[in-house]
């Protein structure tokens, strides 16, 4: 069987990045200034978040990540609220609002943030 495992991200700034993560409700275990690589806790089965410097993936692949503009992933919400909530506090913490929270047609409360390199997390709970 095949399933998904894990998504990753690049990161230029690893602090600002697992701030950012940690925004949106992520623990992260202790982490130092040297880790190119770290994830979030999560519980056996879950999908894990994997955050690697942008130094490491280039020495990886031979290419400097560049962060698409057309893929995002979503995070779920309990309640339209906690869209609202979650968006502010990025917002307020300097990060960019792509998507202000509105009601989709849908039927889902959705917002779209930029973290610190680029990536796309869409924030949403129904309606």
């Amino acid at each position: 069987m095949i399933r998904l495992d894990a998504v990753a991200v690049s990161t230029t700034d690893m602090a600002k990045t697992v701030a950012f993560y940690e925004l949106l409700g992520f623990e992260f275990p202790e982490w130092g200034a040297e880790d190119q690589h770290v994830e979030p806790i999560t519980k056996q089965g879950d999908v894990r978040l994997m955050i690697d410097t942008a130094a490491l993936m280039e020495q990886l692949t031979g290419h400097a990540p560049v962060p698409p503009n057309h893929s995002s992933f979503a995070m779920l919400c309990d309640t339209p609220a906690e869209v609202d909530k979650a968006a502010a506090a990025l917002k307020a913490a300097g990060h960019t609002l792509t998507v202000e929270p509105w009601d989709a047609f849908w039927g889902q409360r959705y917002a779209t943030v930029k973290d610190p390199d680029g990536y796309q997390i869409d924030l949403f709970a129904e309606l």
